[in-house]
């Protein structure tokens, strides 16, 4: 087979011949480099690319140029080859510009003209593109078959459970013919819809998280009776908390319910976050953290529910749903908070049926002719709208507040503002949702006068609340359940019921020695990826300082 491409487009040959010449001297022993003077001549090359067969690792076009900019050539080339890495070449004064297209279109990163020393300034990135596209690469995947229905709760939570842990899956409705086939071939009929097909032909009809996740090969069973450190939830603060355990000789497993990344795994685009200047997707910032937490030896569980927490002697012991046991020195919880229900009428009813809770992107190739509302006015809510924009006719934000300024970062407004077919109704609330066997319409309410809409999509994003009714007494909460630490435990000098240890529990400690608490569950934290992946190796540091006590 031939060497996978990479491909440098740029209308100043200068430029072009320059961009290629640094990459054959880093990347010619295991990569084909061509250049191309414009999108057009590019696009022809890809065609005939495509027809022979070879594939494409990464394409570089330059922001601007004439007949065809880069931001339009690129999103025509992932048509020939989505999954080929994206990056665009642009002079200091487009960054602006180029940033705020990056944000409507999946280009990976963008590179300021000069590059020079590449050492510092191209082969990042481009060793960034490579391993992202050996990870996803264009080879032939083995797909699991899904077949359920559009409007079925169960069917939405077995495609949400497949795309958020990244398993390779074809959907087909049961509507389909070649649905009726696949049920047939496998001995199932409607009424055992969801079915799902592994590429190794196992038939599972109607299944349960954990027994999907067995059958398509994520780790759902310890390796061990006892480990170091055992944390709890996935989410930025637990993958944060699993690297540097594991990185620092921990034996650490880390417990997900559903899916690594918690709600910053559902984000299309996060653009705050460090080092990240043209922002990264929660998809590929938890992916990235999940292979680092397992290079350094971090099992990660996942489907398992965790549904007690106790101290016996030395130990924290877990306790899962099926009544297993593991067992650990120390305990870091991280189970970060869900959604807060929307309480309005004909909502839960309809949930997974045209109403959603988070950006369901899943969901989006549905919405291309229809108007999308997201219910919320936060940073989740603004990024959504972002992504449905490209789907979707209309998107539009139903806020319950005056505006968006005291609740979303500013540059999610600018971005709103920028888009036409995103709109923002303020002092907005909905107060039904109708529909039969999917959701066909809501009611809103502004001022006192209502209003109907009709609507197929509905995404909510009105706050969160933690899970953690599971620690029982043992672990002290706030009022609103999210898990006390450190110097909000000591009321008035005194430490909290039941601590056994000569000394204040460690900042991110809980009620229970041993048992630490990082990111969103932790009272009073601070609710930002950043913070929670500082929080996760803050609280590593405290697991040590405990474990030298003992």
């Amino acid at each position: 087979m031939s060497q996978p491409i990479l491909m440098t487009v740029d209308d100043d040959p200068a430029v072009s011949r320059s961009v290629a010449r640094d990459l054959r001297r880093r990347y010619g022993k295991d990569y084909r480099v061509i250049r191309a003077d414009s999108g057009a001549d590019a696009l022809d090359a890809l065609r005939e690319i495509k027809l022979r067969g070879d594939a494409v690792a990464a394409i570089l076009a330059d922001y601007r140029m004439p007949h065809m900019d880069g931001i339009v050539f690129l999103e025509k080339a992932m048509d020939l080859f989505p999954n080929a890495r994206r990056a665009l070449l642009t002079a200091y004064a487009d960054t602006d510009a180029a940033i705020q297209a990056i944000n409507l279109v999946d280009v990976d990163h963008y590179l300021l003209k000069p590059w020079d020393p590449p050492e510092e300034k191209l082969y990042p990135v481009i060793d960034s593109l490579v391993e992202t596209w050996l990870a996803v690469g264009d080879r032939p995947v083995e797909e699991t078959k899904l077949i359920g229905h559009r409007y079925s709760a169960p069917s939405f939570r077995m495609r949400d459970f497949l795309a958020r842990n990244a398993v390779p899956y074809r959907w087909y409705s049961v509507d389909d013919e070649e649905a009726g086939r696949i049920l047939q071939a496998a001995g199932a009929c409607e009424t055992d819809i969801p079915v799902v097909v592994t590429p190794d032909g196992t038939v599972l009809k109607q299944p349960s998280g954990s027994e999907i996740a067995d059958a398509v090969g994520l780790s759902t069973q310890p390796a061990q009776d006892f480990y170091d450190l055992v944390v709890i939830g996935g989410g930025p603060a637990g993958l944060g908390a699993a690297v540097y355990g594991a990185s620092e000789g921990l034996r650490t497993v880390l417990v997900e319910r559903k899916a690594t990344g918690g709600q910053a795994g559902t984000s299309s685009r996060i653009e705050n976050y460090l080092g990240f200047p043209d922002g990264v997707s929660g998809a590929q910032l938890t992916d990235r953290a999940r292979r680092q937490a397992q290079k350094f030896g971090a099992e990660v569980l996942t489907a398992r529910d965790v549904v007690g927490l106790e101290a016996r002697g030395s130990s924290r012991v877990v306790t899962f749903g099926d009544g297993s046991e593991i067992a650990a020195h120390s305990v870091i919880l991280s189970s970060g908070v869900n959604y807060r229900a929307l309480e309005a009428e004909g909502i839960a009813e309809l949930t997974g049926r045209g109403v959603y809770y988070g950006s369901a992107a899943t969901e989006a190739p549905e919405c291309s002719n229809d108007h999308v509302y997201i219910v919320g006015g936060a940073n989740s809510a603004g990024q959504a709208a972002v992504f449905f924009a490209q789907h979707a006719t209309d998107v539009t934000l139903l806020v319950r507040g005056a505006s968006l300024e005291s609740s979303m970062s500013h540059y999610l407004i600018e971005q709103i503002a920028a888009i036409e077919n995103v709109h923002v109704r303020t002092h907005t609330t909905v107060i039904k949702a109708h529909g039969d066997d999917h959701l066909e319409s809501i009611t809103v309410c502004k001022d006192g006068v209502t209003e109907k809409l009709d609507t197929e999509h509905l995404f909510i994003f009105i706050g969160a609340a933690p899970r953690t009714e599971w620690l029982g007494k043992s672990v002290l909460r706030d009022a609103h359940g999210f898990v006390r630490t450190g110097p909000d435990l000591v009321e008035d000098g005194r430490r909290p019921p039941g601590w056994t240890l000569d000394r204040d529990p460690h900042y991110l400690e809980s009620s229970v020695p041993g048992v630490f608490v990082a990111g969103d569950v932790r009272s009073q934290s601070v609710k930002r990826v950043a913070s929670a992946v500082g929080e996760g190796a803050m609280a590593v540091t405290l697991v040590h300082r405990y474990l030298e006590e003992q």
